[in-house]
């Protein structure tokens, strides 16, 4: 890195006030040189108030210590903040430069400053007084936040130990760098040209537009190209009548980051693993899962296993179930093979059809993104009283990028960001992030928060229309936006998203159930090109079919987090190969079905460690939130005031502030049971009397 007096650091807009509307980064000024220069001194700065707090000679109180961690590092948040949105949404090799140097920078600095004694004397001093500190119950939790970190960090360990988890810890950050731009690289260099009709077979016509715009971004205009984006393969798996080419995109899509040579994921996983296994034992854990998951509602991985098993079970028997109905229409066509995993969605989109009379094409029409955009926009409103206006003058990082002002009533409330499309420069997937977290420490300071998808990008003029599974991920990730733009705390560690792992997926998952209530689809989804509501009798087919495959999209999410915790449980197995095929056999888990992240490019776990671990936490989450709507149905109207009420103030606007626990007890009055999720996947009626 550049030293602070470089000049990369002149005039570098990450250092200067940011004077566009509402605080937002300069996105248009900034380029990839200038990260040098606003690192080396954002990291200057924060260090010296680090240096500040831990020599003060004061008594150590709530103010000059906890508070005082609080409000550091503020230039880094800033510009971490805005690099981060970069390097996941609108990345080039530069700038992957650029973060493959940064992340082992920022690993040590984090580690020096909860490796530090003298800082750790102070927090504990306070942690074993607190009782006598007068403290607010959000203080109280700020503190005892604060001194598990600095305890799980390796704070009270000998010396020896502190400097081998800070090694630990800056190579545990290059590699996790290392994996998500591995798995970017085989999926910027993967492309299927279709060259004709004959390749075209099956694909509906909004498939052709998406799959043409992406062969336009690739400088091939006026072809047709499936890249390894899950909005083009997923359809084209769906609709393919090429056997041939469904199996060549299924093998490029599984074997992201497994193709030997310098972008192969193997020997970081291993890498990884072990000095996961390595970190836990010095903190005197048996192994990476026990340590992670102490933090956790789960607690133990037993907790987790009992979790996935009670699951598992009847997801494995409607497996079956499933793909003999799928072999049966092979044979009724003629086809002389057993199902492949390349075939099941092709079959099942076959399936569905003759079940429920509904496929993607009925449907796709009726689900234009602005018309979901704006679903989910409503229901918030209906929820928690927001609106959203657009706005036009707001920095943005690419021209795809809409931000909208978020209000209630009178009071400014944050900035919602969208950024929806696929492209080349954006790593897969779909998340939320902040350039700006809810704080009011020092007076109010409103969020800015951003929502990133993948969606196939319509051709120039014709609207973007969505599957029902783009449209549940869109109102997904708003569900994280809304529990960022609502938090309601004063300090930024408990801020928004600032919870327990395995809880931070409840706002999400349980923002999905609206998107399938009859009042929203007959409002929102009209047809791209009438204008007409879609027809009763479709909606009515469309609620129908929701639990149909469901077996299939349980046994592939539980299979990845089955191996998750077979890497980080027990601590010994580190060949990627080996500990799928082991867990594969242990489930006797179908050949049809692979896991929905394989392990070489499961970048949850192993892109850094945000679900190293903790892949459980949807499935946790998920009993959580089919429990709490069901509260709302029991009410008898989903968008029941005082419930609403409840969920706002004890889940969406509570951050980190309470135990998770505590929090749901809150909104609901007891703790769920399986029950819940197990009848909204359509699995009650597959476990056996007496094993629920």
């Amino acid at each position: 890195m550049s030293t602070p007096e470089s000049p990369s650091s002149a005039g570098n807009p990450l250092l200067e006030a940011w004077s566009e509307p509402f605080g937002v980064p300069p996105f248009a000024g900034i380029r990839t040189e200038h990260f040098d220069g606003a690192f080396d001194r954002a990291l200057a700065a924060h260090r010296a108030e680090i240096a500040a707090i831990a020599a003060d000679p004061a008594e150590p109180a709530f103010d000059n210590t906890i508070a005082a961690l609080e409000r550091s590092g503020r230039l880094l948040a800033r510009v971490s903040s805005a690099f981060y949105v970069l390097s996941g949404a609108h990345t080039s090799e530069p700038l992957m430069a650029v973060e493959r140097e940064v992340a082992p920078l920022l690993a040590k600095h984090w580690n020096d400053i909860y490796l530090d004694a003298g800082l750790y004397g102070r927090v504990d001093a306070l942690a074993g007084r607190r009782a006598a500190l007068g403290l607010t119950a959000e203080q109280a939790r700020v503190l005892e936040r604060y001194h598990l970190a600095f305890r799980r960090a390796g704070a009270a360990l000998a010396d020896v130990a502190k400097r081998r988890l800070a090694e630990i810890a800056e190579r545990l950050a290059t590699l996790g760098t290392a994996f998500g731009q591995n798995v970017l690289a085989d999926e910027q260099a993967y492309g299927l040209v279709l060259a004709g009709e004959d390749d075209l077979a099956g694909l509906p016509d909004s498939l052709r537009d998406a799959a043409r715009s992406a062969a336009e971004e690739r400088g091939l205009p006026g072809k047709h190209v499936i890249t390894l984006s899950r909005s083009l393969v997923e359809p084209f798996l769906q609709f393919s009548a090429r056997r041939d080419l469904r199996e060549k995109v299924f093998e490029a899509w599984i074997a992201r980051g497994a193709g030997g040579g310098a972008h192969d994921n193997r020997p970081v996983i291993a890498e990884i693993v072990a000095l996961r296994t390595e970190r836990a034992r010095l903190l005197g854990y048996p192994d990476f899962a026990a340590y992670r998951l102490d933090d956790t509602m789960a607690k133990t991985p037993a907790a987790v296993r009992e979790l996935l098993d009670a699951v598992w079970a009847p997801a494995r028997r409607r497996v079956g179930e499933e793909r003999e109905a799928l072999q049966a229409i092979v044979r009724a066509e003629g086809g002389n093979f057993h199902l492949a995993p390349w075939d099941w969605r092709y079959y099942a989109e076959k399936l569905r059809k003759a079940r429920y009379d509904l496929d993607e094409d009925d449907i796709k029409p009726y689900l234009r993104l602005e018309n979901v955009i704006a679903a989910a926009f409503h229901t918030a409103e209906r929820l928690f009283g927001l609106s959203f206006a657009p706005l036009a003058d707001v920095p943005v990082w690419h021209p795809d990028v809409r931000v909208w002002e978020v209000r209630r009533g009178e009071r400014h409330v944050g900035l919602f960001f969208g950024d929806y499309f696929a492209r080349a420069s954006k790593r897969s997937g779909a998340w939320m992030t902040t350039l700006r977290d809810q704080e009011r420490l020092d007076g109010e300071v409103r969020p800015l928060v951003v929502n990133v998808m993948n969606f196939a990008k319509a051709a120039e003029g014709e609207p973007t229309l969505l599957s029902f599974e783009d449209a549940r991920t869109l109102f997904h990730e708003f569900g994280h936006a809304l529990h960022g733009l609502l938090s309601d705390v004063t300090y930024p560690r408990i801020s928004g998203t600032g919870v327990l792992q395995d809880f931070v997926e409840l706002p999400s998952q349980l923002y999905e159930h609206w998107l399938e209530r009859p009042e929203i689809l007959r409002a929102f989804a009209r047809h791209a090109e009438t204008g007409a509501p879609m027809p009763e009798a479709l909606l009515s087919r469309l609620i129908a079919a929701r639990s149909f495959n469901q077996g299939f999209m349980t046994a592939e999410y539980l299979g990845s987090s089955y191996v998750d915790l077979a890497f980080h449980a027990g601590g010994e197995a580190t060949d990627a190969a080996a500990v799928e095929r082991d867990t594969r056999a242990r489930l006797g888990m179908p050949e049809e079905v692979v896991l929905r992240h394989r392990p070489t490019h499961f970048q949850h776990i192993f892109a850094g460690e945000g679900y190293a671990a903790g892949y459980y936490g949807y499935m946790w989450s998920e009993v959580l939130d089919a429990d709490a709507f069901r509260a709302f149905e029991e009410a008898g109207d989903v968008f029941d005031p005082a419930l609403a009420q409840r969920l706002h103030d004890h889940i969406y606007a509570a951050g980190g502030a309470r135990d998770p626990r505590e929090a749901y007890l809150a909104f609901r009055g007891r703790l769920p049971t399986v029950d819940a999720l197990l009848a909204r996947r359509g699995l009650a009626d597959a476990v056996p009397a007496g094993e629920a």
